[in-house]
């Protein structure tokens, strides 16, 4: 390819595009939505906690590197293993993914940005305030010290009485509305944004690994954040969700976290899989094996991954044919992992590898990895884990899975990619060195923690004793980890260096195949001066002069026109052109809604619970802002979207973006209730205390009303669908009577909670009929609010026959509201007919 010296000039038209997709300068900067600048912050910022949880980690290691070591006490160590692990997990791996993904997707898939630019700035600005939550209460003394996992009743307010749990329960809590946002968005741009042509089947690999972790995410996550939801809520509210004296159960607080917890290993390992599968062919100049396999491979382990939780829990006494079912789960899906190792090894022994940095690297994550994955199995053997749990083979197991699974293939991406995002390339012999600190190091550390958990060294003791044998080995891993630490250090300093004084990188330095690598070096902020046609899985392969021809205009929307943000839509499964679709401008909404909700984590984490509604109604305030200038005021028919092509505005589609995303946003919802109903029913099953002194007979007519109000709701929705093809103002209407009846169900589910659940701490069965009528009583407020936002914009003319994507959007939640509701009343209904029968149910 041509050095970027000799692309073609810049034209007109490409310097518009800049003038419309650029970020402004100043405290502009905090307004950006662009996918380029969000997806390089995010990968910045990740990597800084990823050098404080360093840091920590260096923390434990010099405590433990001597017998009896008086460095830290033992609740500051509480604090600290508690921090690295949380830092690590929740503030290091997701992000750096999230950011690597939003960097790079939008130009693999050939087009400009994601479908909600401004979703990924909130999932930003989420990120950055909950992460700085948790870490300055770490430097104010006030850290979680439970576990990064938070197990009750350690967490619980009887012996964790300050504020310490609950920065963990907020903080990771307000993270995690990063995580969902970008799974959202992740899984609707892949789908409906690419480039046309681009099949499903022409889909580059990496594209497929994030589908499938983004989708993992959206059923993954629920879980854990509806358990930090009733965490909270016994520690504020005293509702004994997890308290056995009052028929809770801790074990139910372990489910929770570990149908999250164990696809979190496959959230972050899938990703960096992914890039994997992308550099490989490239570094050994040869197309990957076995692109179908793969595909399924991926895809079963997303699916096998949500039946291995258990396998945290072995030793916690569940029944045997539970333990030999998980158990035999978590061996099977070592069967996809190894199809993929066995396809790169394969192109590996096909092709003709390049020793570079990146390729040195990739060979650090085959050894390291396959170590891990061979000690996982082990664990998943129940007399084994019975031995090892609780021990150092258990962290040495998951740092060899997670850093050789992640961190390995990141680095090596690090320098794969830094041509792209900087213009520059680095100096390998810097990279060469830093690699084998790295390795040496991290070997040290991490292989001898299998020795010392194999003599019975416990994690999490913050003292070792002597006379056990375990004084040496603890001093090797200690050497070890400071090794590695001088290894990362050096990468940060090449990295930096490069920046600044790296030479200058011809286009497509590698000599790649995949879209990416057809957008200028560095890459503007509208990425393509005109968008592909791709007829293959190598786009650049099967047309030698791409990016030379995109560069002037020869492609889709190359022309510029009202100072609109265009990218194309395509038909999922085919990739056929569908409509066009406008993105919002720069705008500083993301960031004044984040801090929106980060007051209302404020409020409640300092027990001023009586600002929390203030807070919350600012929140509403602010997103229904968001609202006021989204959309078109008037129809605009077929509109040219270049080579002879004609294509409608999102506006005037049915299904737009919007409405997949909260067709997605319903799904991770779903997962929430669905976890909701599976705590009760495991409350009812296996929970001391039960039966409760008393059930609740809620009065049918009074716990009917809420169901039925959400019924009509739904009903009239789809009434103002129908209504719309002859009156907008009927239509408008017909919402104020869904807001209406939304409104009156969230009072009436109030009523009942307030009013016919007598005292929701008394037992857990009383906690879980108030959860359940909270659940409903929101999404009917929340149901109410969109309603009455649908009504306005029909009376402020963004709403037509043509233009009907917001009343569909909102009939999606009030659908969804209503069957929620009634599948909720009809649960809490029957729950006082379930109860005596628990002794039926258990053996």
């Amino acid at each position: 390819m041509s050095p970027p010296e000799q692309l073609p000039a810049r034209t007109e038209a490409a310097r518009e595009l800049e003038r419309i997709w650029s970020t402004p300068p100043g405290w502009g900067r905090l307004a950006a939505v662009n996918h380029t600048v969000l997806g390089r912050r995010f990968i910045v910022t990740a990597f800084l906690f990823f050098a404080i949880g360093g840091a920590l980690a260096m923390l434990i290691r010099a405590q433990l590197a001597s017998p009896g070591s008086a460095f830290v006490g033992p609740d500051v160590y509480n604090q600290i293993f508690t921090m690295h692990g949380t830092v690590m997990m929740f503030l290091f791996a997701i992000p750096m993914f999230e950011g690597v993904a939003i960097f790079f997707l939008p130009k693999m898939l050939g087009t400009r940005d994601f479908a909600f630019p401004r979703l990924t700035a909130l999932g930003f600005w989420c990120y950055v305030f909950g992460g700085s939550i948790l870490i300055l209460a770490l430097l104010a003394g006030y850290a979680p010290n439970g576990g990064w996992f938070m197990y009750t009743p350690l967490s619980s307010g009887r012996y964790s009485p300050g504020i310490n749990a609950d920065v963990w329960l907020l903080g990771v809590t307000f993270v995690e509305i990063s995580a969902v946002a970008a799974a959202v968005e992740l899984v609707v741009s892949i789908l409906k944004f690419r480039a046309p042509g681009m099949s499903l089947a022409r889909m580059p690999l990496f594209a497929w690994y994030i589908l499938v972790t983004a989708g993992m995410m959206l059923v993954g996550f629920p879980p854990l954040i509806l358990g930090s939801v009733l965490l909270e809520a016994e520690r504020a509210l005293d509702l004994p969700f997890f308290d056995p004296t009052r028929g809770g159960d801790p074990l139910l607080w372990q489910h929770l976290f570990w149908l999250f917890g164990h696809p979190e290993v496959y959230i972050i390992f899938l990703p960096a899989a992914g890039l994997i599968s992308t550099m490989l062919p490239v570094l050994v100049r040869h197309a990957m094996i076995g692109y179908a396999w793969i595909v399924v491979a991926v895809a079963t382990m997303g699916f096998l991954s949500f039946g291995l939780w258990v396998h945290h829990m072995f030793t916690v006494g569940i029944p045997h044919l539970a333990q030999a079912f998980f158990s035999a789960a978590s061996v099977l899906v070592a069967v996809p992992t190894g199809v993929q190792i066995f396809l790169w090894i394969g192109t590996m022994m096909a092709g003709r590898p390049r020793m570079s940095v990146p390729m040195l690297y990739l060979l650090g994550f085959f050894f390291v990895f396959v170590c891990g994955g061979l000690t996982g199995v082990m664990l998943a053997i129940v007399p084994f884990d019975w031995q090892a749990h609780d021990t150092h083979f258990v962290v040495a197991h998951m740092h060899y899975v997670l850093v050789g699974g992640f961190i390995f293939p990141m680095l090596a991406a690090a320098y794969y990619y830094l041509p792209l995002v900087t213009g520059r390339q680095p100096l390998y012999g810097v990279g060469t060195l830093a690699f084998w600190l790295i390795f040496v190091g991290f070997n040290m550390t991490f292989f001898i923690m299998h020795l010392t958990g194999l003599l019975g060294m416990p994690r999490r003791w913050a003292m070792v004793p002597e006379g056990l044998g375990w004084e040496l080995p603890n001093l090797v891993s200690s050497i070890g980890g400071f090794v590695m630490t001088a290894g990362f250090a050096l990468f940060a300093a090449d990295m930096l260096l490069q920046f600044r004084f790296g030479r200058r990188s011809p286009a497509d330095p590698w000599q790649a195949e995949t879209l990416e690598w057809a957008v200028p070096i560095p890459p503007p902020s509208y990425a393509f001066a005109s968008l592909p046609r791709v007829s293959g899985r190598a786009p650049l392969r099967d047309a030698p002069g791409l990016a030379e021809a995109l560069e002037r205009g020869e492609g889709f929307l190359a022309t510029p026109r009202h100072g609109w943000q265009e990218i194309m839509a395509v038909e999922m499964a085919t990739g056929e052109p569908e409509h066009i679709a406008i993105l919002p401008r720069p705008t500083f909404l993301p960031l004044w809604t984040a801090l929106a909700i980060g007051a209302t984590v404020l409020t409640l984490l300092f027990k001023l619970y009586w600002a929390t509604p203030l807070t919350l109604l600012l929140v509403v305030g602010v997103l229904l802002r968001w609202h006021r200038t989204a959309g078109q005021t008037r129809d605009h028919g077929l509109l040219e979207a270049g080579l002879g092509l004609r294509l409608p505005l999102h506006s005037e589609v049915p299904c737009p973006a919007s409405w997949w995303g909260v067709a997605l946003l319903l799904v991770a919802d779903g997962t929430a209730f669905a976890s909701l109903v599976f705590g009760a029913l495991f409350l009812w099953l296996v929970a001391p205390g039960w039966p409760p002194p008393a059930v609740v007979a809620l009065p049918l007519a009074a716990a009917a009303a809420p169901g039925l109000l959400c019924a009509a709701a739904a009903a009239l929705a789809r009434g103002s669908l129908m209504a719309l093809r002859g009156s907008v103002r009927r239509a408008a209407l017909l919402q104020l009577g869904v807001a209406a009846c939304q409104v009156l169900a969230a009072l009436a589910a109030l009523w009942l909670m307030l009013f016919q659940v007598p005292t929701p701490s008394g037992h857990a069965y009383l906690a879980v009929t108030a959860a359940f009528l909270a659940y409903a009583a929101l999404h009917a407020t929340v149901g109410g609010i969109l309603a009455g936002l649908a009504a306005w914009r029909c009376m402020a003319g963004f709403v037509s026959p043509r233009r009907s994507a917001d009343l569909r959007t909102g009939t999606l939640w009030h659908d969804y509201t209503a069957a929620t509701t009634l599948l909720a009343l009809g649960f809490l209904l029957a729950l006082p007919w379930l109860v005596p029968m628990r002794g039926l149910a258990t053996p």
